[in-house]
């Protein structure tokens, strides 16, 4: 008898100990979901360019940075909109991106190499205003072949 009633003890420990361990589980899953949705960051800064090829450039090479969910630049206003995970890059990584690509930021100068390899029509003037409101429009590039 001694035997039956510690096999059932035993049995019943098993039993509550793997449910306490499952529920243990679900909670470390819930906490790293809530902590990703916190971790995204937008930022909006200027990046000098000139048209649909630049803007694509430019996206391009935002993108390409580990942790960059979006980026979207807005041709009239010389502006870019990232939204990213601040856990896997930061703003300067984004910013030197795009330089590299061969376009001004606010924060850092185009690679001058890439600029050269720019389309004749991307190569922007340095000294343009970049973060406009968008009051102003930039030139008409349709009749360009892109």
């Amino acid at each position: 008898m001694k035997k039956v009633i510690l096999s059932v003890a035993v049995i019943a420990v098993l039993g509550l100990t793997s449910c306490k361990n499952e529920n243990k589980q679900v909670e470390e899953t819930t906490t790293t979901e809530v902590s990703k949705e916190i971790a995204m960051t937008d930022l909006s800064f200027g990046v000098r360019g000139n048209c649909g090829m630049c803007k694509n450039t430019i996206e391009k090479a935002a993108n390409g940075v580990e942790g960059v969910a979006s980026a979207n630049w807005d041709v009239d206003k010389k502006k870019i909109d990232v939204s990213f995970d601040d856990t896997k890059t930061d703003a300067m990584a984004i910013h030197k991106a795009i330089a590299a690509s061969g376009y001004d930021t606010e924060k850092v100068a185009g690679s001058e190499e890439a600029y050269k390899d720019l389309p004749g029509c991307c190569q922007y003037d340095h000294e343009m205003a970049m973060n406009q409101t968008g009051e102003t429009k930039s030139d008409d590039h349709s009749n360009h072949d892109h």
